[in-house]
């Protein structure tokens, strides 16, 4: 059983009413849409595990094995890719079904309470197939004329949105889950999306500390051209409009774009 249904649904009506994100003041620039979801899971009467700082997935269902990550995004603006701090996108932490939830806002709302433009769920696998990989950050000690600095190693990751990977998700609510997903039978089939494993993964990478240049190291991918098929869905009474995966091409470029101007911004 899987409750992303039920809560995508309630997600779409609350849109649908105009329920509002409100923000306690312009600094509130991480927990708005977080606290708008909140209020969607409290409708459904499903307990839940509030969020802290760090935690993983935001929100963690009491009851079923299910876990909630949040994504606001700011439109016009950043939409292409999104930052992951320290965990790489996965369908499954801890045992958990892992779902994200993207929504988009105005980035120059005339107040503190404005609309959710549109909305994506998806079950992490969507962004990521690996559910194997385990994030350590780490460090070493002897950098410098002293030898006595430290340098982490505090890795930090950027996901494209589903927004990137996939035609006729922008200004529409889409929920995109694995097929064979259970999804509530009043939900209407929007697209099959097939995501195909690379040939190459990398697996290692170094930092030259002279030259600052960044080298990867690349294995061949034992699932090379495994496919993972999704189903698109929207509620009965939204647009029709069919969602496709956009090409690996197109979707790099797109990403290529994105990294450029995230390069500028830290420059």
């Amino acid at each position: 059983m899987s409750n992303a249904s039920a809560i995508f649904k309630t997600c779409v009506q609350a849109i649908q009413r105009g329920e509002l994100i409100e923000r306690e003041g312009s600094n509130d620039k991480e927990f708005h849409f977080q606290n708008w979801f909140k209020r969607r899971l409290e409708s459904v009467e499903l307990n839940f595990d509030s969020p802290g700082r760090n935690s993983y997935p935001d929100f963690r269902l009491v009851r079923f094995a299910e876990g909630f990550e949040l994504k606001g995004l700011a439109y016009p603006g950043r939409e292409a890719d999104y930052d992951c701090n320290s965990q790489v996108p996965c369908g499954e932490h801890n045992g958990r079904q892992v779902y994200y939830v993207f929504g988009r806002y105005p980035v120059k709302p005339d107040g503190n309470r404005y609309p959710v433009l549109d909305l994506v769920l998806c079950h992490g696998s969507f962004l990521n197939a690996d559910n194997t990989y385990v994030h350590k950050n780490k460090s070493f000690r002897g950098f410098g004329s002293y030898g006595d600095i430290l340098v982490r190693d505090r890795k930090m990751y950027v996901a494209p949105t589903p927004f990137a990977l996939a035609e006729g998700t922008a200004h529409r609510r889409t929920l995109i889950v694995p097929e064979g997903h259970a999804v509530d039978a009043d939900l209407m089939d929007v697209g099959t999306l097939t995501r195909r494993e690379v040939d190459k993964m990398v697996v290692a990478y170094s930092f030259d500390l002279r030259t600052n240049e960044l080298a990867t190291t690349q294995v061949a991918n034992p699932n090379a051209g495994r496919e993972h098929v999704f189903k698109a869905y929207r509620v009965a009474d939204d647009p029709v409009d069919a969602v496709t995966l956009r090409a690996r091409q197109r979707v790099l470029a797109g990403l290529g774009a994105a990294d450029a101007a995230l390069e500028d911004d830290e420059d």
